[in-house]
Formats: C-alpha cells, sequence, structure tokens
C-alpha cells in the first residue's frame, strides 16, 4: 500500500484535532453544512433539470445535426476538421456526450491523428456552457444570461480555430 492511501485519513484526523482544540461543535456544524448543501440543491435543481432536457431535446429532435450541416462549410474555410463539429456542438451543452463523440472519434481515426489531436484539443479548451451558467446564474439575482453565454460560444469558438492551429504544428 502507498502513502498516499494515508493522505485523505491524515487530512480528515487533523480537520477533527483542529475542530477540538477550536472547540468548534463538529457534529452541529456538519449538520448546517448539510443542510444549506440541501438549501442550494433545491436553488440550482430546477436549473439543471432544463438544461438536461433541452440538451436532449436539441440532440434528438436534429437541430444538432442541421447545425453541423450549416457549420461545415465554415469549418472547412477555417480548416477545423469536420470530424469534429458534434464535439464543437455538442460541448455547450454536455461534457459526457461530447466525451462520447471524442471515443468516438479515438476508434475512428486514431488517438495519434490530426482529427483527434484537435478533437482532444477543442474537448479540453472548451466548458459545458449551459450547464454552467444554470448553475452560476441560479445563485444571483441578475437573470439576464444572453451576453454571459454569447461570449462564452464565441470564445469557445476562438478557442476552437486556434487548439486546430496549433494542432497542425505539432
Amino acid at each position: 500500500m502507498s502513502c498516499f492511501a494515508y493522505i485523505l485519513p491524515l487530512i480528515f484526523v487533523f480537520i477533527l484535532l483542529f475542530a477540538w482544540i477550536k472547540k468548534v461543535k463538529i457534529y452541529d456544524s456538519f449538520c448546517h453544512g448539510a443542510l444549506n448543501g440541501l438549501t442550494t440543491v433545491k436553488t440550482i435543481l430546477p436549473y439543471l433539470i432544463t438544461v438536461f432536457i433541452m440538451t436532449e431535446l436539441f440532440s434528438v429532435s436534429g437541430i444538432s445535426t442541421f447545425v453541423i450541416k450549416l457549420l461545415t462549410p465554415i469549418f472547412k474555410l477555417l480548416k477545423i476538421p469536420v470530424e469534429i463539429a458534434p464535439i464543437v456542438i455538442l460541448k455547450p451543452f454536455s461534457g459526457s456526450g461530447s466525451l462520447a463523440v471524442l471515443t468516438d472519434v479515438f476508434s475512428t481515426y486514431g488517438v495519434d491523428s490530426y482529427v483527434a489531436r484537435c478533437a482532444c484539443a477543442v474537448f479540453g479548451s472548451s466548458e459545458t456552457t449551459f450547464y454552467v451558467s444554470a448553475v452560476y446564474f441560479s445563485k444571483v439575482k441578475e437573470k439576464r444570461l444572453t451576453h454571459p453565454i454569447i461570449i462564452s460560444l464565441v470564445s469557445t469558438f476562438i478557442s476552437t480555430v486556434f487548439a486546430c492551429l496549433i494542432c497542425r504544428f505539432i
């Protein structure tokens, strides 16, 4: 057994000792934190459910296929492999869905191919914009998400262009 297996239990013991020295009521503090966590879940859950439903509808309805076909000429012009278009389109909605597409790219083109390198760079340099927006903006009073989402999507596209450009030289 490696020494790393003892790190987490040691941290746990250290926290308990520190709380005992500071005379903190550990159980009460834990229950208070759990209650705050449940309040957060109650606030965030409707937003997350909406994002999950909209993501599924985006894929099932065929809109994602339409958007990919619409963006194909732009991808070709910017020398972005058309094969990674599903990742570029799906990543702002679903991290796990784009991971499945990334795995498919690996099995189809090989992990060392230009397409796979671009797919990895795009996957790693982008974020699930709508999920993050749902989580972050559920706790603030400001609910106008249009500008932050547009900025995030544009920056994701710019990072895609630069990621594929860099991958051409690697």
